[in-house]
């Protein structure tokens, strides 16, 4: 394969993360064996072999024309091109045999990397089509699309059966018990959200511009909600009393006959809301029993359930904002603990772990509020719907990334979780996923005015 001989205009150090970002997929696909890459583990997404194919296709689609290359598998590149939503645009049907062998999408990839390395190791910066290469933002958005595809497939992996990747050391069981819910409070004041057009630092569209919004005084809980927090709401007969749902979300609730978090399993026939039922929690590479300190992973709908049952609210995007990054002398910091970089004894995050740890496994990722376990862990929902900032403006070369999503139908996300990488724990990086999808690391906390 070919290496990377960089122009000093191409940014060295992008083509070399590049290649750090090809290096976390290519780890993670190791662990699907041949003879699983054409399941599909979550109905809403793709079977696995589409992956495969898609990380590699995006980069071509992305840089070939500013590189003046030509294409040399025009099907590939427009089947492997599509999202995440499965449906229409000529996509193959559901059966296996209508996709290409596993063999074919390798070569692709192959070649796809090799002629691309090649072109960006002699790229010459005089084109002025390729201005958006040269001042890296095409190469920011080819690696940090990879890295989010990185968090894709490792949930798309623990939603394989154990049998069906290739076995990894489990998790360990953890008894501690979690720690004592409280909340702190966030005195009133200014909460800045995306960031600056003018700076050289990258963001996706969704991330511009720089505003800054008035947070009334509120109490937030110093920590995600627990396991041992969830498992009450459950033995409580919260799954089964519709006023802590909304109509929508209780319809979907009972249409997947849901009673429990996803990540959950009894070990028993015993109904959710006995308090002699065991659970398990159901581990990347196996199940241990239900840790009572680790975040629990929920819906949106199921978040907002607890909080009702609660009487209190998820917080929006700029109250989480205000508790995260915000101080008491009206500063703000670039991460809740201040200016450092972000490290291990930071939070959960960065490909360190398959799996959740305590919420107060990381004291020094503190905010200046004393709020915990903010950045990693498992993302936090919101109850602010996504949508665009003041200023927004679409990335001409990637139109529906953020704009296809600011449909009401879905909520802003922050934070993290353990397989982000820390480059996306920028302030104003935001996430996002449809109120009814419990597949992910996703967790939250409870905020009252």
């Amino acid at each position: 394969m070919a290496t990377f001989q960089a122009a000093p205009t191409l940014h060295p150090r992008l083509l070399s993360r590049l290649q750090e970002a090809r290096s976390r997929t290519d780890e993670l696909f190791r662990l699907l064996p041949a003879s699983s890459v054409y399941d599909r583990p979550i109905a809403e997404r793709h079977r696995m072999i589409f992956y495969l194919g898609h990380v590699e296709a995006f980069d071509w689609n992305l840089l070939a024309a500013s590189l003046d290359l030509a294409p040399h598998d025009a099907e590939f590149d427009k089947l492997f091109a599509f999202g995440i939503d499965p449906v229409g645009d000529g996509l193959p049907t559901d059966t296996p045999s209508e996709w290409p062998t596993i063999a074919q999408v390798q070569d692709y990839n192959h070649l796809v990397r090799n002629r691309l390395d090649e072109a960006l190791g002699d790229f010459r910066a005089s084109r002025s089509h390729a201005t958006t290469l040269v001042d890296g933002t095409l190469l920011h958005v080819a690696i940090e699309h990879r890295l989010m595809h990185a968090e894709t497939i490792a949930y798309l992996l623990h939603n394989l059966p154990i049998e069906r990747k290739t076995p990894q050391a489990g998790p360990a069981p953890d008894p501690r018990p979690a720690p004592e819910p409280r909340q702190v409070t966030v005195p009133a004041g200014i909460a800045t959200l995306g960031q600056p057009r003018s700076g050289d630092n990258f963001g996706w569209d969704n991330e511009f511009d720089a505003h800054k919004v008035h947070v009334p005084s509120f109490s937030i809980d110093v920590f995600p909600v627990t396991n041992a927090q969830y498992l009450k709401f459950v033995q409580a007969g919260g799954y089964q009393d519709a006023k802590f749902w909304s109509s929508e979300d209780w319809e979907w609730k009972r249409s997947k006959r849901l009673d429990h978090p996803y990540f959950w399993m009894s070990r028993s026939g015993s109904p959710s809301t006995s308090r002699n039922t065991r659970w398990d929690y159901v581990g990347m590479f196996g199940k241990i029993p239900l840790p009572p300190s680790w975040p629990v992973y929920v819906s949106h709908a199921e978040a907002s359930a607890f909080a009702r049952w609660a009487g209190q609210k998820l917080p929006t995007e700029a109250q989480w904002h205000r508790a995260a990054y915000g101080a008491p002398d009206g500063t703000e910091r670039s991460y809740p603990w201040g200016e450092e970089t972000p490290g291990e004894s930071h939070g959960n995050f960065h490909h360190r772990r398959w799996d959740a740890t305590a919420v107060n496994e990381h004291p020094a990722g503190a905010s200046s509020f004393g709020v915990l376990d903010l950045m990693g862990n498992g993302w936090e929902w919101t109850s602010t719907p996504f949508d665009s900032f003041p200023g927004f403006q679409q990335f001409p070369f990637y139109p529906g990334y953020s704009a296809n999503f600011f449909d009401g139908k879905h909520f802003a996300m922050k934070g993290g979780s353990a397989r982000t990488d820390a480059c996306m724990l920028r302030r104003s990086f935001r996430n996002w996923f449809q109120p009814h999808y419990p597949h992910i690391y996703a967790t939250f906390r409870c905020v009252e005015d």
